[in-house]
């Protein structure tokens, strides 16, 4: 027998309860969901049984052994995502036909972007509030390949990535640079040996710390034939290895200079173990950006002395 499906015609009380579950999901859990949402954890946990029984599906797992999702649940959560990119693109695209700036900006950062001096985000930043002051701003810091998902599945509107391989479902706008260097703690055999700096096998005979999805540093990595010894998602976790004093790992120097001054790590002078990344802006290829992303772009332009599209 056919079973007939519980959820009829989606209403307002439906989205707003995936809403809901969204942010549940997002914090970990309802306690954790409490101040994000500014509800009660019986009223959180009470939307979330209304929407199970809306779906007639179990979303999620709670009680003593944590928070978790079913996993029914974490296809109810990917289709949630798609439809509240889609409500916010039609909101979007009403707003534009009204020529008011309104809504979300929703931004994804690659981690340790705010030393890098060239990188003038929070001057685009300024312009872009002075310039909509009607419009909120969600900033997240993810690793590259959950940002890059997030644009294309409409999680994220803007994304601020190093270019890594081109997607003709992206279209990318370049920013900035950075230089990425290998580095040592000072418990680390080379540390206090710089002679030895120019010595590639002896390099590549250390143990290696590097982020484990495509990226930048896993094709230079592989291409320099390092021993890779342990695998991280973001450059702080790197930075945390490097100075163990067991493992060499590349860092932003804009970063690490921090830790040089302070005598914590030192880079190894060898230009082989060197390399250089593009920053650029990503948004998703169709359909076209919002006047809001627009604007946005356009911000990122001047903060960085690009000229205007089109110019």
């Amino acid at each position: 027998m056919v079973r007939k499906a519980l959820l009829g015609q989606l209403s307002d009380l439906d989205i707003r309860l995936l809403r809901v579950f969204r942010s549940v999901v997002e914090c970990g859990g309802m306690a954790a969901a409490e101040l994000e949402l500014n509800i009660g954890r019986s009223t959180i946990s009470r939307h979330v049984k209304d929407l199970e029984t809306r779906l007639g599906l179990t979303l999620c797992h709670r009680g003593r052994g944590g928070f978790s999702l079913t996993a029914e649940g974490q296809e109810i959560y990917a289709a949630t995502l798609r439809l509240v990119a889609a409500l916010d693109d039609f909101r979007a695209g009403v707003d534009d036909l009204h020529q008011r700036l309104t809504g979300t900006l929703t931004l994804a950062l690659f981690d340790k972007t705010v030393t890098n001096d060239q990188a003038q985000l929070h001057a685009a930043l300024r312009l872009f509030t002075d310039l909509t002051p009607a419009v909120a701003v969600e900033i997240h810091v993810q690793a590259l390949n959950t940002i890059e998902r997030g644009i294309l599945d409409g999680q994220y509107q803007v994304g601020i990535v190093p270019v890594h391989r081109a997607s003709t479902a992206l279209d990318y706008l370049g920013l900035f640079t950075e230089r990425m260097d290998l580095y040592c703690g000072p418990d680390h055999p080379l540390f206090g040996r710089p002679g030895h700096d120019g010595d590639d096998d002896a390099i590549r005979r250390q143990n290696y710390a590097g982020l484990g999805y495509h990226s930048p540093n896993m094709e230079i990595s592989h291409a320099m034939r390092l021993r890779r010894r342990a695998t991280v998602n973001d450059q702080e976790a790197v930075a945390t290895l490097v100075r163990s004093g067991r493992y060499v790992g590349f860092l932003p120097d804009h970063y690490a200079r921090q830790f040089v001054d302070q005598g914590q790590m030192r880079r190894l002078d060898n230009p082989r173990f060197r390399y250089t990344v593009q920053f650029a802006a990503i948004v998703r290829h169709a359909p076209k950006p919002s006047r809001l992303v627009q604007t946005f772009l356009d911000c990122l332009r001047q903060a960085h002395g690009l000229a205007a599209e089109g110019g």
